[in-house]
């Protein structure tokens, strides 16, 4: 763990286009980490597997779930996962097994392999591995999937918090 007075944690959550699951997470995570007093000591980001959103803000139903529980997603400009991330960053969250995959397939060695872990595997209970992708459905998925990702993300952060607050 690298966080620190000087040196963050730092979180990237990746989906496949980030403009719906990992700019939710993002979100989310950031918000936790603000609320608890620890905003300058976790850092987080989003981006997705694929280009084809680079620049783009995140989805409007993106937008308007977030909107609905409070949240402020409206800076969210979409991104493709680097290289680089793996080093930028302490810990890789995918949204489902397949942005898994594709992260795994791009590690260089075991240290890039150890960071990547599944949003829904800090949840004891989970039904799935997998946040589905809500793209294609309507406004109540996106409300959904928000749900499971405020749940997955405050049993990650609940994992964080004590080892964030012990290093600084």
């Amino acid at each position: 763990m690298t966080a620190s007075a000087d040196a963050p944690f730092r979180v990237v959550f990746v989906c496949s286009g980030n403009i719906c699951r990992s700019p939710m997470a993002d979100v989310v995570f950031r918000h936790l980490a603000e609320a608890s007093g620890l905003g300058a000591r976790i850092a987080s980001s989003s981006a997705g597997t694929g280009d084809w959103h680079v620049g783009e803000r995140a989805d409007h139903r993106t937008l308007a779930a977030l909107d609905r529980l409070g949240y402020d997603g409206a800076a969210h400009r979409a991104r493709q996962f680097q290289y680089a991330d793996f080093t930028r960053n302490d810990l890789v969250v995918a949204l489902d097994r397949s942005h898994e995959r594709v992260l795994r397939g791009w590690a260089r060695d075991d240290d890039d392999t150890d960071k990547i872990a599944l949003l829904q595997s800090f949840l004891a209970d989970a039904e799935t591995l997998d946040v589905p992708d809500p793209y294609y459905a309507g406004a109540p998925m996106f409300d959904e999937v928000l749900g499971m990702i405020e749940r997955a993300s405050r049993a990650l952060f609940r994992q964080l918090e004590p080892a964030i607050r012990s290093a600084g």
